[in-house]
């Protein structure tokens, strides 16, 4: 769990489970405005559900990354996460990868 910088242009968010999610958002959220340079990988490992509140708050960081000109990379969701995602239609929304490392 946290937030590393894991490289000059790139935040990599080993995200936590709710309730602890939305807090973790705001501060990346709050990191990239503050540098509006970077890329951000977002680890689901932790994660097995995700509430309306946090994914309201994946949509500003993602919204955000997009109009600085970087990505927003979501790896290692679980298939029930996936299918949240699927069946709120966000899943052509959000980029998914297998592993953090297909992300960079």
């Amino acid at each position: 769990m946290g937030i590393q910088n894991w490289s000059d242009d790139v935040i990599l968010v080993d995200l936590p489970q709710e309730p602890h999610m939305g807090e973790e958002l705001k501060t990346v959220t709050g990191m990239v405005r503050d540098r509006g340079n970077c890329d951000v990988v977002i680890d689901f490992s932790s994660v097995d559900i995700v509430t309306s509140s946090s994914l309201s708050k994946l949509l500003k960081l993602r919204k955000l990354s997009a109009d600085c000109g970087h990505k927003l990379v979501f790896c290692n969701v679980a298939a029930a996460t996936k299918g949240i995602f699927t069946v709120t239609g966000l899943d052509g929304v959000f980029e998914i990868v297998d592993d953090k490392f297909v992300a960079l």
